[in-house]
């Protein structure tokens, strides 16, 4: 749509000196009333002969100048066909995810009358019969009524394996490791509960986290199991110890019974 001004400037390019609009035109100078009264038609003369003049030849006039207009014509981007949005859009760039690092941790299993335990080494290496947290392991089964003088059962399991290598060690294939040697263990000698003494047997046996401790679980393939907090935890905080003691209450007389 043009404005006024602008509709002059083409009329006045293409050397229109005058114009009707079919219709009215927005934005448009109202019309002259003179301009819309049709003209008479001329009185036709005579033709007269006349003796021809001789006249001074005028020199032609310049033809007037037009002025150009500039036309907007496409850019070369413009005229590329369009890509279609398949080919437009970037591939996505893959993310990288970092290798979770393989954990870290030794247990010891112990038989204790008809329990099994499961228990984390506080340093990594075997217990010795001075170490602190193996003279609070013996104290918490006798206060269960079980022997205090567990037996060992197996080499430590130590994650992971390999220092080295491509074998995956991760906490699944741990998971998987810890449960299948319990697992073997169990099929040599049942057990009427076992206990996971720290949080790595309760991660890696249990399948549960720090919030199970003091409860009982049942693992598929392993039976019923008791969580609890490891012995150096309960060594720096002796109020658990009053939880522990608690929990034992309610399961001593399953592994009782046992005995009798």
């Amino acid at each position: 749509m043009l404005i006024e001004s602008r509709r002059r400037a083409y009329l006045t390019a293409m050397q229109v000196v005058t114009w009707l609009p079919r219709t009215e035109l927005p934005f448009a100078a109202p019309s002259r009333p003179e301009l819309l009264e049709a003209p008479e038609p001329p009185d036709i003369a005579p033709a007269v002969t006349t003796p021809v003049a001789r006249t001074v030849a005028e020199p032609p006039t310049p033809p007037v100048e037009r002025p150009k207009i500039e036309v907007p014509r496409p850019s070369a981007a413009a005229r590329a066909p369009a890509k279609p949005a398949e080919e437009a859009q970037e591939p996505p760039v893959p993310v990288r995810v970092a290798p979770v690092p393989p954990p870290r941790f030794s247990l010891q299993l112990l038989r204790a009358g008809r329990c099994l335990l499961l228990v984390e080494l506080p340093t990594g290496e075997p217990f010795q019969s001075r170490d602190p947290a193996y003279l609070l392991l013996k104290d918490m089964l006798r206060a269960a009524g079980l022997p205090d003088s567990p037996q060992i059962v197996g080499e430590p399991v130590r994650w992971p394996l390999l220092s080295r290598g491509t074998m995956d060690q991760g906490p699944e294939a741990a998971r998987d490791f810890v449960q299948g040697f319990v697992s073997a263990r169990l099929e040599d000698a049942p057990c009427v509960c076992l206990w996971l003494i720290g949080l790595p047997a309760v991660k890696f046996a249990g399948e549960a986290d720090a919030e199970a401790f003091n409860r009982e679980l049942q693992v598929k393939g392993l039976g019923s199991a008791w969580a609890l907090p490891g012995l150096e935890l309960l060594m720096e905080t002796p109020q658990r110890k009053a939880e522990v003691w608690q929990a034992m209450r309610r399961l001593m007389a399953r592994w009782k019974e046992s005995n009798e």
